[in-house]
């Protein structure tokens, strides 16, 4: 078939509109409700008021049982429009909860049908508008498989962010330098452009932060990458005022009741906006068992980097009675939050929400990456397309961009229903970008073009200087979204899309 690009946009279009039924105008309700409300957290004391997803118990969320359908109307309760992606999951182009690729946004008090079978694993919902995610609009997806089950563990939760009491537009103004912003520089959904702020110069970008032991074999640490030995890596651009683990911080945290020598899954989701953690076990030893809601092959850790947008699930066995800190470390500096395990009659030590020294550097090398094998890798078959996207921006200006090019002028990627595709992510710039592919699973298979069955995922951190190479077959003839999952980068419009033809 033989369809421009222009005729292909149109049709994608056209047969999206008869699917975009208002959810009250519908023969049968869903079976949830996830309302797009403002709330109130107490943040050290202070009143904040944020946004969230609201489901029907009041709690933040939703959960699913073994083989329920993701059925759920969503209400914008919220002063503006908004719209939610439902990361990670592979819905209907349709459906994917990107603004106008191809649904419109909700209009405050407008609500929505959604109904696909969801991916089991650790997922997460939020608005698909950086300034928006800023003020936490974003919320645990959580699919449990019947394996879940079988396996007799507790589910446990830690949901981490980012917090400011700035508004948003205030917060871009200061990494920006500029409250002036052209507002057709990213070209989507009203997003400012960006000026530039500080680094993070001095910081050492040699440690791996408790790898130790892991393959390094093609990983391409940053000690051997010209211009980094002086530590010019970027990793912090914006000092938030609190980090927080289930909506609190680390002088109030939640305390989870757990059974002496109890079992434990926890599911790790990084919802911040801009900020890379660790995940401390502290005295505790774990097993980790998935990234990004996909099965790996187990391995022991005690520490594990995650990048905004990413998840991971680790397998805890609790030694016996005792209360058990998880912590998240902000990289390349002393804030931390987390959460406390604790079986009955535990005395809970107070801990401070800033460590002794800062916790080092998680994005300057793909040493962790390099370790991890999928448990159900791609089926092995031929490239049928293979590119490759320079990554690239920097601090001053503040300008982030694929290929040299921002959204308002991004050239997508072009390929056919069916194929199997190989994106290179090439990155020139001296910060770290997690690549987010919608509507797809992808495998990584090289790091810094040495080949590897790596983990499967939605979303992989690419250091400065580096490269990574993913393989995924082309889905659903449509739109998806391929972008940076740093906020203040996709404000400013560092990304693309892959335009999928019909077979």
């Amino acid at each position: 078939m033989n369809l421009t690009r222009r005729g292909f946009l149109a049709a994608s279009a056209a047969l999206a509109a008869p699917l975009l039924i208002p959810a009250r105008s519908r023969a049968a309700a869903p079976a949830a409700v996830l309302r797009a409300e403002t709330r109130v957290l107490d943040i050290g004391g202070r009143a904040a008021t944020v946004w969230g997803l609201t489901n029907d118990a009041g709690t933040q969320g939703l959960t699913l049982a073994p083989g329920e359908r993701f059925q759920v109307t969503l209400k914008n309760a919220l002063p503006e429009p908004t719209l939610i992606h439902w990361h990670g999951q592979i819905p209907p182009n349709v459906q994917d909860g990107v603004p106008d690729m191809p649904a419109p946004k909700l209009a405050p008090g407008e609500t929505r049908a959604y109904d696909f079978a969801p991916r089991p694993g650790t997922y997460w919902m939020h608005a698909h508008i950086p300034l928006q995610e800023l003020r936490l609009l974003a919320a645990p997806l959580i699919v449990h498989s019947a394996e879940d089950m079988a396996e007799d563990r507790q589910q446990v939760v830690m949901f981490l962010h980012d917090f400011t009491f700035r508004a948003p537009d205030e917060v871009m103004a200061t990494v920006t330098g500029s409250a002036a912003a052209d507002p057709h520089a990213a070209g989507m959904h009203g997003m400012a452009g960006m000026g530039g702020s500080g680094g993070m110069a001095g910081m050492d970008m040699t440690g791996s932060g408790g790898m130790a032991g892991m393959d390094m074999s093609g990983a391409g640490g940053m000690a051997a990458m010209p211009g980094m030995a002086h530590g010019a890596m970027d990793l912090n651009d914006f000092d938030f005022d609190a980090y927080l683990a289930n909506d609190r911080t680390l002088d109030d945290p939640q305390v989870v009741a757990v059974d002496r020598g109890g079992r434990v899954r926890l599911r790790v989701v990084n919802a911040a906006a801009a900020t890379t953690f660790w995940l401390d076990l502290g005295g505790l030893e774990g097993v980790l068992v998935a990234v990004d809601g996909e099965p790996v092959q187990p391995r022991r850790i005690t520490r594990f980097g995650l990048a905004m947008a990413q998840r991971a699930d680790v397998l805890i066995d609790l030694p016996g009675p005792g209360a058990f800190p998880v912590l998240a470390l902000r990289e390349g500096a002393p804030e931390r939050t987390g959460i406390i395990l604790a079986t009955p009659g535990a005395t809970v030590a107070r801990l401070a929400p800033q460590a002794d020294t800062p916790a080092p550097a998680f994005s300057g090398d793909l040493t962790q990456e390099a370790a991890l094998r999928a448990l159900s890798p791609l089926p092995d078959r031929p490239v049928d397309h293979a590119q490759t996207l320079m990554l690239a921006g920097a601090m001053q200006p503040y300008r982030w961009t694929i290929d040299g090019r921002t959204w308002a002028d991004h050239l997508p990627v072009e390929v056919t229903h069916g194929m199997r595709v190989e994106l290179t992510f090439h990155n020139m710039s001296m910060m770290a970008h997690p690549m987010h592919l919608h509507g797809h699973v992808f495998q990584v298979v090289a790091l810094n073009g040495r080949r590897r069955a790596g983990a499967m995922r939605d979303t992989v951190q690419v250091p400065p200087m580096t490269s990574v190479t993913i393989a995924f077959d082309a889905g659903e003839a449509a739109r998806w979204m391929l972008h940076c999952h740093h906020m203040f980068h996709l404000q400013t419009g560092m990304m693309t899309e892959l335009a999928i033809r019909p077979a």
